[in-house]
Parts: structure tokens; C-alpha cells; sequence
């Protein structure tokens, strides 16, 4: 049984949504729902799943989209469905970010076989449920931050916007860079950047005037401070030293 694994059902048909929900939770699964796109964001944001399945039949918004911000904003593995089976179709879901495609009709042991092989990939990669580097404490599944054991609350663009930084390991990153990696929407003002730098700073730095942790670097942009904090090491948690390897599938 899979009880420990978390599912979340996207889906604007009501039918398949209830027929899909019993199967999995017959199986052992814990199962959430959205659905439509705005819905199911504003439930990401606050919950990352081991699995997203997604049927192309929402109650609004696209589902190539929601598959890309799902790609770029969780660490979920994804599995698309759709009554489009073509090739190109295919490409297209699996390009947008889906790490499996099942075109429907499909038959329910297929579907759970699916279901299992992913959960299992998602089993056997281990992905840290925090990354930890000194006082600061980066929960990846329920995305909240801690600084000295402090709750800091981020909005989920400031989360996402933390996570690159810290990802990038101290390298300094363009405004362009960060655009592309934390906003998935095709958001090109570089001054959309600045302004959530400027609200990190004021949660998380000691003097946001003088920021330490989240520098300016002249001329490129901005780069997390990695030697202001001291790395901690430990058994629960995943420090910033892993190889980029296993750090790569948490978050594009």
C-alpha cells in the first residue's frame, strides 16, 4: 500500500475526477483535487504532491500552461491524460513538462500501472523534504522558509524567487535568468525582480539596507551569499553541498 504518497487530481470532469479518486484511494493513495488551472496553483503553492495527474479537460485555463507551472514552481513527477494521442500531441505534453502521457480511453489497470511506476521513481529518488544551510531552513514539500527557527512567511513567487538563488550556490544571476527560472508566465520586466529582491530583504535580512544574504552583484545581478551562513549538517536534511544531480529534479 502507498499511503505514505500524496496524489493531486486535476480535472474538470466530474465522472472521471470520481472514478479516478476511488481507484487510487482503493490503492492507497492520499488524494487531493483541483479542478481548473487557477485552482490547482493556488493549491500547489501550498503543497507540493510526489504526483500530479492532470487531465487536459479543465474547468478553465490551459493545461500546457499549468503543465509548464507545474514543472517550473513544484518538484512533483507529472502525469498528463488527454483524448489527444498523436505524436505530436505527445511531444508537445511531454515537452511542456510531463513525465508520463496516457491518452484516453485508457484502461484502469494501465492507468494504475502508470501510477505505480511513477510513485516508484519518486520513491527511489529520495528528494530531500528540506534543504538546510546554516540558520536558514528551506522546506521544499510545504514550502515555508525558517531563518533561526523563525517562520518567515513568502508569498509562493517569493519562495520560487529564494529557491534560485539558493540553487544557483552563491553564482551570481541576471535579472533575465531569474525571470526565466522563477516566472514561468513569460514575465520580461526586470524590474519585477527588484521589487521582490526588495521584499525578501525586508523578511529576511538583518538591515535590508545593508543586505548580506542576498547581494547586489554590479552590473549582472543579484547572487546568494552562501558564506554568511554556516553549512549544517544532519541526517534529516539535504544541505546545498549535494550533487547537482539529485538537486536538479526538485525544481527547474
Amino acid at each position: 500500500m502507498a499511503t505514505s504518497l500524496q496524489i493531486h487530481l486535476i480535472s474538470g470532469n466530474p465522472h472521471l475526477r470520481s472514478l479516478l479518486t476511488w481507484h487510487l484511494q482503493q490503492a492507497g493513495y492520499r488524494l487531493s483535487q483541483s479542478t481548473g488551472a487557477e485552482q490547482a496553483k493556488n493549491k500547489l503553492a501550498q503543497n507540493s504532491p510526489h504526483l500530479v495527474i492532470l487531465d487536459t479537460e479543465l474547468s478553465e485555463g490551459d493545461a500546457l500552461e499549468l503543465c509548464r507551472w507545474i514543472q517550473q514552481q513544484a518538484s512533483s513527477l507529472l502525469l498528463m491524460l488527454s483524448t489527444l494521442g498523436d505524436e505530436t500531441d505527445i511531444v508537445s505534453g511531454l515537452q511542456a513538462g510531463a513525465d508520463d502521457y496516457l491518452s484516453k480511453p485508457f484502461g484502469m489497470q494501465e492507468f494504475l500501472a502508470r501510477v505505480e511506476a511513477l510513485t516508484r521513481r519518486q520513491r527511489s529518488s529520495a528528494p530531500p523534504a528540506s534543504l538546510q544551510y546554516g540558520d536558514l531552513e528551506v522546506d521544499l514539500i510545504q514550502r515555508r522558509v525558517k531563518l533561526k527557527t523563525i517562520p518567515i512567511e513568502l508569498t509562493p513567487q517569493e519562495f520560487s524567487l529564494l529557491y534560485v538563488l539558493v540553487q544557483a550556490l552563491g553564482l551570481p544571476l541576471s535579472r533575465a535568468d531569474i525571470l526565466e527560472r522563477a516566472w514561468p508566465n513569460g514575465i520580461d520586466n526586470p524590474r519585477t525582480v527588484d521589487t521582490h529582491i526588495l521584499s525578501l530583504r525586508k523578511k529576511l535580512e538583518v538591515d535590508p539596507r545593508q543586505p548580506s544574504l542576498i547581494q547586489t552583484v554590479r552590473n549582472v545581478g543579484y547572487r546568494f551569499n552562501m558564506e554568511v551562513l554556516e553549512p549544517d549538517v544532519g541526517s534529516e536534511t539535504v544541505g546545498l553541498d549535494q550533487p547537482a544531480s539529485q538537486r536538479s529534479a526538485l525544481m527547474a
